[in-house]
């Protein structure tokens, strides 16, 4: 019996992102001790038939918190800001949960390791969007040159969320914590305080970003015991492209030591003009090597 699982989601729109994810789980060795379960959200027939020869289960996506019609307006994708909170109800044979969006791919199977081990005794396992080579956490509008109007991420979510003004301040210069790959045990007090913030948000704020205001809530309001994984572990590549090591033949870290990277997540797409890599993968964009040469490369899985 199979005691870890890695879910995802997508729609037909994402099912080679999907797919792909699928694939890079599976080149590992390793892979066979742990479960794939996917969430559907708008898959095709045909789609589902490819992926149920690869993983152990498939369930229909739904909306566990009511949301408004008029909010999701045939988007049924936006299952994946409500469902992704509530793994436990969809795969209840686990004990311990990884999501990876589909928009991910496993390039290190370290990563995985070490977000299984950090979820143990309850903790949140997941990465801050925050690194090495940053260069803007927050954006700011200045007014006569020296007051700042804050633009952060969790900030402006949190206004429009009308979660309050005293836990929008904790949250403003918070670090960001990208939801897209986490890890939780099956009776993790994580489940419950993230649920109750997503109710929350959700009254009030937009669908799309609302499940991340709501573990961002968790943690620096709640303050649900976190395990963070280094930045490796989820790499935001719009956020700062990696290099590519043509000895070993992987992609890694821009900055020394340049360690491997462990999951490529290609959140908010990889883009070529209007062209994004997610929904085509001819796209190619110049990537550094640490042997200092300029290559175009995909940053997907297996391109």
């Amino acid at each position: 019996m199979k005691k870890n699982v890695i879910v995802s989601l997508a729609d037909s729109n994402y099912f080679e992102l999907l797919n792909e994810l699928v694939d890079s789980i599976k080149s590992f060795e390793k892979s066979k001790d742990t479960a794939i379960c996917i969430l559907d959200a708008g898959l095709s027939k045909q789609q589902k038939d490819i992926l149920v020869k690869k993983v152990d289960e498939i369930k229909s996506a739904e909306w566990d918190i009511d949301v408004p019609a008029f909010k999701v307006k045939g988007k049924e994708w936006l299952k994946s800001q409500v469902s992704r909170a509530f793994l436990p109800k969809y795969f209840s044979n686990y004990e311990k949960y990884l999501w990876i969006d589909c928009d991910a791919w496993v390039n290190n199977w370290e990563s995985v390791e070490l977000y299984f081990k950090a979820c143990e005794d309850g903790k949140l396992g997941i990465t801050q969007t925050l690194g090495p080579g940053y260069k803007i956490m927050s954006k700011v509008n200045w007014l006569f040159g020296k007051i700042a109007i804050i633009k952060s991420q969790n900030f402006k979510h949190a206004i429009k969320s009308k979660i309050g003004i005293n836990k929008a301040r904790k949250l403003a210069f918070a670090p960001h914590i990208n939801i897209g790959v986490f890890s939780l045990e099956k009776n993790s007090p994580g489940w419950s305080s993230w649920q109750k913030n997503l109710e929350q948000t959700l009254k009030s704020g937009n669908i799309f970003g609302s499940e991340g205001l709501a573990i961002n809530m968790s943690v620096y309001i709640d303050e649900l015991e976190t395990e963070f994984l280094p930045l490796n572990c989820n790499w935001i590549a719009s956020n700062l492209l990696p290099k590519f090591d043509e000895i070993k033949n992987t992609f890694v870290e821009p900055y020394l030591p340049n360690h491997k990277i462990g999951i490529m997540h290609l959140a908010a797409g990889i883009w070529d003009g209007n062209k994004d890599m997610r929904l085509n993968k001819d796209i190619l964009i110049k990537v550094k090597t640490i042997q200092k040469r300029l290559l175009s490369k995909s940053l997907r899985f297996g391109y």
